[in-house]
């Protein structure tokens, strides 16, 4: 589409609202005189003292019906206020716009964790340790002998000259 013809688009567009919003603009206009009209009629001034006090009674029950209703009217908007906020924090929550905190490691047994996560609920107690089997370790001679060995002195003296190497044939056989 050339930039001309959006142009063009563009405008017409803006000229339909344009027209739209002044429609709007005298229906509002003309509404409100037909209200004023009805819930105000003309003042007729009354001529004596008793017709004076059941004048202003009367407007101060109509004053008192019109507080009552604006009353209505402004909690009906502070609750849709409230709504129209929380639904804008949903929105913004689906959409993923907020920044997500960077986590910390936290060392936690698994005991802990589901304590935080259940609360006072959690009362098995995990210990993982105690599931495992028991397993008997076989030494064998040879790292037994190793182990055994101690130090390293005295083992050479005691092989050291021919009592040494007497023992050593022993030992053997």
């Amino acid at each position: 589409m050339s930039s001309s013809r959006k142009h063009h688009l563009k405008s017409l567009m803006l000229s339909i609202a344009k027209g739209l919003l002044e429609e709007e603009e005298q229906e509002q206009q003309e509404e409100r005189r037909r209200y004023m009209s009805e819930s105000c009629p003309p003042l007729s001034m009354p001529r004596t003292m008793q017709e004076l006090q059941e004048f202003c009674r009367e407007l101060h029950h109509k004053v008192d019906v019109v507080d009552e209703e604006r009353y209505d009217l402004e909690m009906k908007v502070n609750k849709a206020n409230k709504e129209i906020d929380d639904l804008k924090i949903k929105v913004q929550d689906l959409m993923g716009k907020f920044k997500k905190p960077v986590l910390r490691k936290v060392r936690m047994s698994a005991d802990a964790m589901l304590k935080a996560l259940l609360g006072s609920k959690h009362t098995v107690n995990l210990d993982l340790r105690a599931n495992l089997k028991q397993v008997k370790k076989e030494v064998k001679e040879e790292e037994k002998e190793l182990r055994d060995v101690g130090d390293w002195r005295k083992n050479i003296e005691d092989k050291s000259g021919m009592d040494g190497r007497k023992k050593m044939f022993e030992a053997e056989a």
